[in-house]
């Protein structure tokens, strides 16, 4: 290889501009660390992992019996008070029997208004103004036509789902950090050309100047050199901006805020280390590929979602027993004490429920969830054929790439050969400047050329190495 494509070759493969004092620096392992660490895309993706393994905590919770306190105060109107002593019963039946020609009751008469007595009072304490209760009760689903056990497997499989796309997450970051830094690469192994370049330049100013002053060059001579700096001067500071924006686009896949003076160092894969070709065989795509994962969960959680809207048709059974504290009074501020034999029901009960009529709300749920269940089945097959296009498209371009790094070295060789020739013809005064001028610009545009093929051919590498989930 020629010394000069291989000073290229060297200046494409890392990043070797001034590193300015003072300024943040990452290397590209930093920086996919800390994009992982903080990237707003792993972080939504890691809250989603939370959310469903609390998921997963209460679909276990749905299997054990549900414990409820209940409280209640209620206060009616339009009822008097509720006196226990009153004999007005009593004494009314004793007057109704006078009325009808009937003497003193007997003693055993008088039990018996005393019992009707009881029995009138006792009716009348269902309704006191006052009316309040405290009512504990557990209830335990007995069966439910699978619904508590298929409910934990769906947890479960969206538990599976947020994993992989967490990982999936880190991946396409990684991703995007990779193909942000190659670029980054390019641009400041690019201003290091354009620096070269204008030193070349400045050399044959200076020698223009020179033969100005001994009458060997006109001021048109200069003229266009100068013109040449200026549009090179030119081209090196929209390098330096578009450098500027580059670095802090990636600080915000890093997750990361502005800074204008941050520095990163890295180098790019160099396509003549034979890298392994990656894994194209489609049964291991498949298993690699983790948007496939996630669809094949998908596909399993909705299948499990028919059953439970199916369920639907089926009854319940529960179990349910409670305790029940009941205090009436007249005035809110009077409580009986809890008694376990006088004002505390206990109970059991076994509730059998099962929907007749919904208005086919529970067909036209599993209709629903057969219908999701076959879209799901669709994108997957897409999918699958989408992969197999993806990779052959990644395949051709890095073909491509390759073909296009020999074809730049070619260039290279060639116009930096053109170059010498025209300088060395040009300062003996057989060639012209013009001609000069263009064979640095071919010479400078090649140089470039070659660090963008191998920019490309990395790209075209990594998306090969994403294609067939080896990411």
């Amino acid at each position: 290889m020629p010394r000069h494509l291989g000073t290229i070759s060297a200046i494409a493969l890392c990043i070797s501009v001034p590193q300015i004092v003072g300024a943040t620096t990452y290397t590209r392992e930093e920086a996919v660390k800390i994009a992982l660490e903080k990237s707003s895309d792993v972080k939504t993706a890691e809250e989603e992992l939370v959310s469903a393994n609390s998921q997963v905590d209460a679909g276990y919770g749905n299997a054990l019996p549900s414990i409820d306190l209940s409280a209640t105060v209620m206060r009616i109107f339009g009822l008097d008070d509720v006196d226990m002593e009153d004999q007005s019963m009593t004494e009314e039946l004793i007057a109704k029997g006078k009325r009808m020609g009937l003497g003193d009751p007997s003693p055993w008469d008088a039990m018996a208004f005393g019992a009707i007595n009881g029995v009138v009072n006792g009716m009348k304490t269902q309704a006191y103004r006052w009316q309040s209760s405290v009512d504990l009760t557990a209830t335990q689903v007995l069966y439910a036509q699978g619904k508590v056990g298929t409910g934990i497997q769906i947890a479960k499989t969206y538990k599976h789902i947020k994993e992989v796309s967490l990982d999936n997450a880190k991946a396409n970051v990684r991703y995007d950090v990779e193909n942000a830094f190659d670029q980054l690469i390019f641009l400041d192994s690019s201003m290091v050309i354009l620096q070269e370049s204008k030193n070349l330049l400045q050399e044959n100013l200076n020698f223009v100047e020179q033969s100005l002053k001994s009458g060997m060059a006109t001021e048109l001579d200069l003229i266009r050199i100068q013109l040449s700096m200026d549009q090179l001067n030119s081209k090196i500071n929209n390098m330096e901006k578009s450098r500027v924006l580059a670095r802090n686009a990636l600080l915000n896949t890093m997750g990361m805020d502005w800074e204008t003076d941050v520095q990163f160092q890295g180098e790019l894969r160099d396509p003549t280390d034979g890298y392994t070709f990656p894994d194209t065989s489609m049964a291991n795509v498949k298993k690699r590929r983790k948007e496939l994962l996630m669809l094949e969960a998908t596909e399993e959680m909705l299948d499990q979602n028919v059953s439970i809207e199916q369920g639907g048709y089926k009854p319940t059974l529960a179990l349910v027993g409670g305790l029940k504290y009941t205090n009436n009074q007249n005035e809110f501020y009077k409580w009986d004490a809890p008694d376990w034999d006088k004002n505390i029901n206990k109970y059991i009960a076994l509730n059998l429920k099962m929907n007749l009529f919904n208005g086919m709300k529970t067909r036209e749920a599993v209709v629903q969830a057969k219908s999701n269940l076959r879209s799901t089945q669709i994108q997957k097959e897409t999918a699958e054929r989408g992969f197999r296009v993806q990779i052959e498209s990644c395949v051709n371009t890095l073909n491509d790439a390759d073909v296009q790094i020999e074809i730049s070295k070619r260039q290279i060789d060639l116009a930096q050969r053109n170059y010498d020739l025209t300088n060395e013809a040009y300062k003996l005064g057989r060639e012209t400047q013009l001609n000069l001028l263009t064979a640095e610009n071919s010479l400078r545009t090649a140089k470039l050329d070659y660090m963008q093929a191998i920019v490309n051919w990395n790209k075209a590498y990594n998306a090969l190495l994403q294609a067939t989930g080896e990411y």
